[in-house]
């Protein structure tokens, strides 16, 4: 999977962009503030139909501007695609592939599958139960369009169900309908993260130990608020789920809250049994988070048959030079975008095989 041509128009602070890409690596070097990010964002968007920076699509329109365009050409193994993003202060956003308008923003996953790595991805280790519940929603919703239409699913249902315990918490009225419909969805969720959590496990822990030289193990475990066994079915699951909703009634009423579902699962990351999170280095949290973005890399390719793009974003300085060599030697076939301030921190790492592009203030100028 190859994304070789980006055009865009009034795109943050592009005015006009035209860039043909190398099949292997480009390099985006600049000071801040001057539009590295950009370029990420646009092949983030074409892939996901939004931003990984802001919720608020109007925020990637050019200053002064009613409109922003992006056309994102991509080879593929299977099939080329060329994605079209149009985004409008007074219109409801556009999506086109192979100039098909879309209808639904999930028809547009699939069509081009990224893998991006943030400084904010560390919050995956470090941060709350929120970042690694949406860091799992992502990806599975890049593989598998059908979570993601459950997930919108389970979510109405949620919100429904929260206002009906607020609103009716003196009453008490039957939640039956809804806890049926919310067990319904939230048990396919379940099955889809049970699957990816464990796939991710076992790739994330290879990783690790090839990074660490096989001094760290990483374990990922799913600590759901439904409690289930590795070899429980979808009927067991669904059964345990119903449990949990009983013993939790008086709670929610009281609460005015759903306490059981998807929506309150975690993720613990652990490495050689301790928590990652509360007890490791700093150099041990970004490893771990290392390990996830690569076996990220290897679980999409073994889903789609070809690897995604890779999207690292002003990572490369927070990784030492060891981690560095590893990532670039281990991605020889993945195309991959780095951002970065510096071209000197990478000369140890990067081959001639490669494109180098200069970006200030929203212009860009490939270097020889």
């Amino acid at each position: 999977m190859i994304v070789e041509e980006i055009k865009a128009i009034n795109f943050r602070n592009y005015e006009e962009l035209n860039i043909q890409l190398h099949p292997r690596l480009n390099i985006f070097v600049g000071e801040n503030a001057q539009g590295k990010t950009n370029i990420i964002e646009m092949i983030y968007l074409s892939s996901m139909g939004k931003s990984f920076r802001t919720s608020k699509d109007q925020e990637m329109i050019k200053i002064n501007k009613s409109q922003s365009y992006t056309k994102v050409t991509v080879k593929k193994a299977s099939s080329d695609a060329i994605i079209e993003v149009r985004l409008d202060y007074l219109q409801k956003k556009k999506l086109k592939v192979n100039q098909i308008p879309l209808t639904k923003n999930g028809e547009l996953l699939g069509n081009l599958n990224v893998v991006i790595f943030a400084p904010d991805d560390l919050k995956i280790i470090k941060g709350g139960p929120v970042e690694r519940r949406k860091f799992i929603d992502n990806e599975i919703c890049q593989i598998y369009p059908k979570y993601y239409y459950t997930l919108n699913q389970y979510n109405r249902i949620l919100q429904q169900r929260n206002k009906l315990l607020k609103d009716y918490r003196n009453k008490k009225i039957d939640l039956e309908i809804w806890n049926q419909q919310l067990i319904e969805a939230g048990t396919t969720l379940i099955t889809y993260r049970k699957k990816f959590i464990k796939r991710i496990g076992i790739l994330a822990k290879l990783m690790h130990r090839k990074i660490t030289e096989e001094v760290e193990t990483l374990e990922i475990h799913y600590d759901s608020s439904v409690p289930f066994k590795e070899k429980d079915e979808r009927n067991e699951i669904i059964e345990s789920f119903a449990n949990e909703l009983k013993s939790y009634s008086d709670q929610e009423w009281r609460r005015g809250s759903t306490l059981v579902g998807p929506h309150r699962d975690e993720l613990i990351f652990k490495v050689n049994g301790l928590d990652v999170k509360n007890f490791g280095s700093q150099g041990q949290q970004r490893t771990a988070a290392l390990s996830l973005k690569l076996a990220e890399l290897e679980l999409i390719k073994g889903e789609v048959g070809e690897y995604p793009i890779l999207l690292l974003d002003d990572v490369m300085s927070e990784l030492d030079i060891k981690r560095q060599n590893y990532l670039i030697n281990n991605l020889k076939n993945v195309q991959t975008f780095i951002t970065t301030t510096m071209i000197e921190q990478l000369k140890a790492v990067y081959q001639d095989n490669r494109y180098v592009f200069n970006v200030e203030k929203g212009e860009i100028r490939k270097r020889d």
